[in-house]
């Protein structure tokens, strides 16, 4: 080890001799000479690294117990090129062979998780943030610049989807824990008054196979895109200076999934069980007033209240308003406001009650009975003056929001086609970042797969 420092303290003295020949007193050329520091310390390091690894082999004795359970025979030392965040290293390790499964092992690539893969797991993780952030091709260009990786966009594709996988993978583990109460999540600390559960759904474009034999919006009728069912919960303490709630600072986290409204339910009703739902005085689901979001509510948090969003019932009351505009004629702004108050108010039945007002008496009113029954259906829903003296949020910005920056700035940008796989893995790395959990995907590196 001695012998490496001296070796690494050398290196240095050469840089600095390098760089004070290299730059002069207008700073010309240190661009240059930064870029040769960081490749000579890069290869240094790679050169320490190997070095190290090349300490403990891996030889745990002739036998050992493979992931099955059985012996495995030690057959001797092999060489693997394992690619680093410093650069490529060979790793020399104990190689063991099992003749009940019919395939090896080595202990030193558990240890260091890099067992049936060639990318270190910092590499990996380096891999994994920057194609959570940006296309594939892109993060490889970044991974060159910023960090001077040189790898293939293919191979940034594989790793990153991997690993999402394996992060999915791991979040239905724990939804399934905390819904069995194996693990019962301990209540959050200092405790928020209010747990907001905002829901929404959009398209992300899929490849053919994954859409054939669906129908969809298209002029052929045939469907483009699936859709990803999508969560944030976050909580509020307080409210500002005129009385409006405010959303506590980096309280939000998300979830979403590809699978139909029951696996979506049981994933959404985790996280909020992980972030105190069970704890916490006031619950409240906020959606758009599509059906399967209160039945989802209405299955997992029965006594939460429920809000259907204030600016989609506008919309509806907007939609309402252009199919009576030629009756109303002059009239149509001054009654479109009417409504909006009533609205706003949480007068749902006056509402309704207006809306077939202006119809004459054999007037046919069958282009509102497609309208309204979303106003009588969520009635209760929509009692907006009384959530707002309550201090409630009655939008659900946090959720479109979500859709758009975790979703859209990704998975639907031009050109962009997915399989279900790739999205889900891609979307649950995103939704991991939105949610300060990276750090808790890389603590264990749950994405390593055991020699078994």
């Amino acid at each position: 080890m001695s012998a490496l420092v001296a070796e690494f303290t050398g290196e240095l003295e050469r840089l600095t001799r390098l760089a004070t020949n290299c730059v002069d007193a207008d700073g010309e050329g240190l661009a240059a000479v930064e870029l040769a520091i960081r490749t000579a310390m890069m290869q240094l390091g790679c050169s320490l690294l190997e070095r190290l690894l090349a300490v403990d082999p891996g030889h745990h004795g002739p036998r050992i117990v493979c992931g099955a359970g059985h012996a495995a025979q030690f057959v001797g030392y092999r060489v693997k090129i394992v690619d680093t965040v410093l650069g490529s290293v060979q790793l020399r390790r104990a190689w063991y062979h099992c003749a009940e499964c019919g395939h090896g092992c080595s202990p030193r690539d558990d240890g260091l998780g890099v067992a049936g893969m060639s990318l270190s797991p910092g590499l990996r993780a380096m891999i994994a943030r920057a194609a959570t952030a940006v296309p594939f091709a892109k993060a490889r260009e970044l991974l060159a610049d910023l960090a001077g990786v040189e790898l293939t966009t293919k191979r940034v594709e594989r790793a990153a989807e991997a690993d999402g996988a394996a992060a999915e993978q791991a979040a239905r583990a724990e939804t399934a824990a905390i819904l069995a109460r194996r693990v019962v999540p301990l209540p959050p600390s200092p405790m928020p008054d209010k747990l907001y559960v905002a829901i929404d759904g959009t398209g992300v474009p899929m490849i053919p196979t994954e859409t054939a034999g669906r129908t969809g919006k298209a002029d052929d009728g045939r469907a483009r895109t699936r859709e990803t069912k999508l969560a944030c919960v976050f909580t509020q303490t307080r409210l500002d200076d005129d009385g409006r709630p405010m959303r506590d600072d980096d309280s939000a986290s998300h979830v979403a999934t590809f699978d139909p409204a029951p696996e979506f339910g049981r994933l959404m009703a985790a996280e909020a069980r992980r972030r105190g739902a069970n704890h916490i005085r006031q619950l409240i689901v906020l959606g758009d007033g599509a059906p399967w979001i209160w039945n989802l509510a209405n299955t997992w948090f029965p006594e939460a209240t429920q809000i259907v969003d204030l600016y989609h019932a506008r919309e509806h009351v907007h939609d309402i308003a252009n199919l009576l505009a030629p009756t109303l004629g002059e009239d149509h702004q001054g009654w479109l406001a009417e409504r909006l108050d009533e609205l706003d108010n949480g007068d749902i039945e006056t509402l309704v009650a207006n809306c077939y007002a202006p119809l004459p008496p054999n007037g046919k009113a069958h282009f509102l009975d497609k309208t309204l029954p979303y106003f009588k259906t969520n009635a209760h829903r929509m009692r907006y003056n009384v959530y707002r003296e309550l201090g409630m949020f009655v939008g659900s910005g946090t959720v479109e929001a979500g859709c758009k920056a975790i979703i859209g700035q990704r998975l639907k940008l031009s050109g962009m086609r997915w399989s279900i796989p790739g999205a889900t893995s891609i979307l649950t790395l995103r939704c991991h970042d939105a949610s300060g959990r990276n750090d808790q995907i890389w603590q264990r590196p749950h994405n390593q797969i055991t020699a078994a």
